[in-house]
């Protein structure tokens, strides 16, 4: 008979929107000391918007907003774009080892993990479907979005499924561009997404069934046996002290903003099909043909996070026909295990705030 490789299946329920990142790094982190074996958890946050690591906070969410509707600002530790979460919507995430499915690309990690929960949600009555490069869609509709890198030998992968959700609360949360929505042919987002409970008419199975075919998806998929499980007390201890130390800081939270001048900087944007750059430039020198200040957000992934602050740093002092060279130069050294935009897309928003 042969034998599965576990996977441990946890459930934290509702947390608050910081210790639920939290807990995610500490899992990561036991996860890749060898702590913890490959590990399933499902999650779920009160209101809460969430941007991804590079984003530029002020320009994805409204602050005032959610300030006053007692809604929740959160920074993930994964790249993407910025979302909204409420307890209508599930969340799971798995930390992997690399040898557990065999494969080291993430753009296949990604296909064949969103094929696996697109099946398991087909399980529940609804003909899910993976759409490239990260969505879960049902007739054309989001109901889940992922992302995910690696860490070492682990790879930590999330997603979200909309089970039921407010989408005028998210509309009014998240500062949603409209050429985004026009690009699709879309009048709001509210008609870009579409939850479990509109699909099945109100008649949404219970959470647990949900988490349960999805893990049974998960398992079957890549051969794993499910072995239900409570979070660990070194894992709760080691959230708390990323949640004290780190992740629940304002430094963590608003460190990466559009800068107060940024009216008097030049502005720059680039969209492919990685994710979309944005760039805040401030030159100096007398002829203003050197880089004093470069800010880069987006919603791009890159692994690890600290590529793009060394890539700021490294543009200081450029001179602007420098610019392609130093740049390719800078990613041929740097260590990247994933980029989802090229170097050429970084010249682009660059020469655009150029212009």
């Amino acid at each position: 008979m042969a034998t599965h490789k576990l996977l441990r299946i946890l459930d934290t329920g509702v947390l608050e929107g910081r210790l639920n990142i939290a807990t995610g790094q500490a899992i990561i982190e036991s996860h890749r000391d060898g702590g913890i074996p490959d590990t399933l958890r499902f999650l779920r946050f009160p209101p809460t918007a969430l941007v991804g690591r590079h984003q530029a906070l002020g320009q994805e969410i409204d602050l005032e907003f959610c300030a006053a509707n007692d809604i929740g600002v959160v920074r993930r530790i994964t790249g993407g774009g910025a979302i909204f979460l409420d307890p209508g919507q599930l969340g799971w995430e798995l930390a992997l080892d690399r040898k557990t499915l065999g494969i080291t690309s993430l753009p296949e990690l990604t296909r064949v993990i969103c094929e696996a929960a697109a099946d398991g949600l087909s399980r529940l009555g609804v003909e899910a479907r993976y759409r490239p490069r990260n969505d879960i869609e049902v007739g054309g509709r989001k109901i889940s979005g992922t992302g995910g890198f690696f860490d070492g030998n682990t790879l930590f992968f999330q997603g979200t499924v909309l089970v039921d959700m407010n989408p005028q609360l998210m509309v009014s949360a998240l500062r949603v561009p409209r050429a985004k929505l026009a690009k699709r042919d879309l009048d709001s987002a509210e008609r870009r997404v579409v939850t479990l409970n509109e699909l099945l008419g109100g008649k949404t199975p219970p959470l647990a069934e949900i988490q349960q075919a999805l893990a049974d998806a998960f398992c079957e998929r890549f051969g794993l046996e499910a072995r239900y499980a409570s979070l660990g007390e070194a894992e709760k201890q080691l959230a708390a002290t990323y949640l004290e130390e780190e992740i629940g800081t304002p430094d963590f939270i608003h460190g990466v903003d559009e800068p107060e001048a940024a009216r008097g900087m030049l502005r720059g944007q680039h969209t492919s099909a990685g994710g979309a750059i944005t760039t805040h430039i401030r030159l100096e020198g007398p002829a203003q043909n050197r880089f004093r200040e470069v800010l880069i957000t987006g919603d791009f992934f890159v692994t690890p996070p600290r590529i793009i602050y060394d890539l700021e740093s490294r543009l200081r002092g450029v001179f602007v026909e420098e610019l392609e060279t130093v740049i390719k130069a800078f990613f041929e050294r740097a260590g990247i295990e994933v980029l989802s935009v090229t170097p050429d897309d970084f010249i682009a928003a660059i020469r655009d705030a150029l212009k």
